[in-house]
C-alpha cells in the first residue's frame, strides 16, 4: 500500500476551492440584495431630517399606540390613546408589504368599526410590515411602521 502525501499543490487547490466558494456565495448574496432592494424612503434625506424632531415631538404628544393583527382574511389596525380608548383618525392610509421586497405591497381600504380600523386582506404566513400614515383631528400627522407576523 502506497502512502499519499499532501503536497503544496494540494494545499493550493484546497485554498483556491474554499475561497472560490466563499467569493461565489458572497457575489450571489450581494446581487440578490441589490436586485430586491425596494428603493429610497425619501427623495432627500437631508431635507427630511430638518423637521424630524418637530414631527416626532408632535406625534409623541398624541400618545397613540398602534397594533396590527390579522385573522380570517381581515387586517385590523387598533389605534389607542394614552387612556386605552380607541382613536378615530381624520384620515388613515397604509401600505402592507414584506420587509424585503415590494412585489406583494397592497394598500387596503380601511373602515372604522368603532374600535379598530378593519380591511379585508388575504396574507400568507410570514413577516409583514404595515407602513401607516394617519391624520389626527387637529391635523397632526402620525406615521409608524407596525410589524405584523402572520403564522
Amino acid at each position: 500500500m502506497t502512502e499519499r502525501k499532501i503536497t503544496g499543490m494540494h494545499v493550493f487547490f484546497g485554498f483556491l476551492g474554499a475561497f472560490g466558494v466563499i467569493i461565489a456565495v458572497n457575489f450571489t448574496l450581494a446581487y440578490s440584495a441589490v436586485k430586491t432592494f425596494p428603493g429610497v424612503e425619501v427623495k432627500n434625506s437631508y431635507i427630511a431630517s430638518q423637521t424630524f424632531d418637530d414631527r416626532r415631538a408632535a406625534q409623541q404628544e398624541l400618545g397613540w399606540k398602534v397594533e396590527a393583527t390579522h385573522a380570517q382574511g381581515q387586517l385590523r389596525l387598533s389605534i389607542r390613546d394614552d387612556n386605552g380608548r380607541p382613536v378615530k383618525a381624520a384620515q388613515i392610509h397604509a401600505t402592507v408589504g414584506r420587509a424585503t421586497h415590494v412585489r406583494e405591497d397592497s394598500q387596503p381600504e380601511f373602515r372604522f368599526d368603532g374600535v379598530s380600523y378593519v380591511a379585508p386582506l388575504e396574507l400568507s404566513d410570514g413577516n409583514w410590515n404595515v407602513r401607516m400614515r394617519a391624520l389626527s383631528a387637529d391635523g397632526t400627522e402620525f406615521q409608524q411602521r407596525v410589524v405584523l407576523i402572520k403564522e
